[in-house]
């Protein structure tokens, strides 16, 4: 038995996006409804039958949905939940996509009183973004963490989970806080670094008359990637989860720190020693089949 038979995406982005083709791919029996607050992303939906319907209000998305996945930035979430209250049916389960999760949780009570709230978070993602960058597969094999608060229906809970594992996503059950803590490690300070080193990198370009994105080597590559995600969504991430994040980033600090007085000093033993405990733990990420063992992390160029 499916889960849902009537799903409104609000948020037509690359997760959005993605979302509705693997519900349409991999439950066809679903009806599957959009909004988003631009015109011109509703346009392009329509245009590439992203949805069996696109509404131009959220509202209207709304008003027969057994689910709602609020796909927007986090800081939005709110606001977004604010638009539909008067219209959503009382039975309607709510959940997000986004990559905090306390906040969310908290502005999503405050503007639903009342309603069965799940969050979630698929750990999936590509630096591209709008409802053309989305694709069907995204989910396949990675993890998606729902984070129920403590009082949740049990029943609630396992539906939204089955929505995830029947779209190729492993589930994984987690406290909100703990999940914030978690992402700001894994996810969160890997952008806030990798934002700092191409803007060093883009200030030093008169320095080295362009040579440093001439001559960038994989590492760096890897870095722009990262650099090049959405501005607002991780502006919001920053912002809703800061505490965690400047809690890694002051530990983050401390170990550079360390690094710092190893070479200062010639201490190769500390730097080895790093080294080969950081080197297993990109073997056991793909021992788990979270990233490819391929030459080039089997990118194509």
């Amino acid at each position: 038995m499916l889960p849902f038979a009537r799903v409104t995406i609000i948020g037509l982005g690359l997760i959005g996006s993605s979302l509705a083709r693997a519900i349409r791919a991999d439950m066809p029996t679903v009806r599957v409804t959009g909004h988003d607050a631009d015109p011109a992303v509703r346009d392009i939906a329509r245009r590439i039958d992203l949805c069996d319907d696109v509404t131009d209000t959220a509202g209207a998305s709304v008003t027969d949905a057994d689910l709602v996945i609020l796909c927007v930035p986090v800081r939005a979430m709110g606001a977004a939940a604010a638009e539909i209250v008067d219209d959503l049916p009382l039975d309607a389960i709510i959940s997000d996509v986004g990559s905090c999760k306390a906040d969310v949780l908290a502005q999503l009570n405050a503007a639903l009183p009342g309603r069965t709230i799940i969050p979630a978070h698929p750990v999936a993602g590509t630096e591209n973004s709008g409802p053309e960058a989305g694709f069907a597969t995204l989910f396949k094999g990675r993890w998606c963490i729902v984070t129920p608060p403590a009082d949740a229906d049990p029943a609630a809970v396992e539906r939204v989970s089955e929505l995830w594992r029947r779209v190729g996503a492993d589930v994984e059950t987690m406290d909100p806080a703990h999940h914030d803590l978690v992402l700001a490690v894994t996810s969160h300070l890997p952008h806030l670094i990798a934002y700092t080193i191409v803007g060093t990198a883009s200030d030093l370009e008169n320095v080295t008359q362009s040579e440093v994105i001439k001559y960038s080597a994989g590492g760096f590559r890897d870095f722009t990637r990262i650099a090049a995600s959405d501005p607002t969504m991780w502006r919001d991430v920053f912002l809703a989860n800061k505490d965690a994040v400047l809690e890694m980033l002051q530990r983050f600090s401390e170990d550079l720190s360390a690094l710092q007085r190893a070479i200062r000093w010639n201490d190769g033993d500390a730097l080895f020693n790093l080294f080969t405990r950081t080197r297993a733990i990109r073997r056991s990420i793909i021992e788990q089949g979270q990233d490819d063992a391929k030459p080039d992390f089997g990118r194509s160029h």
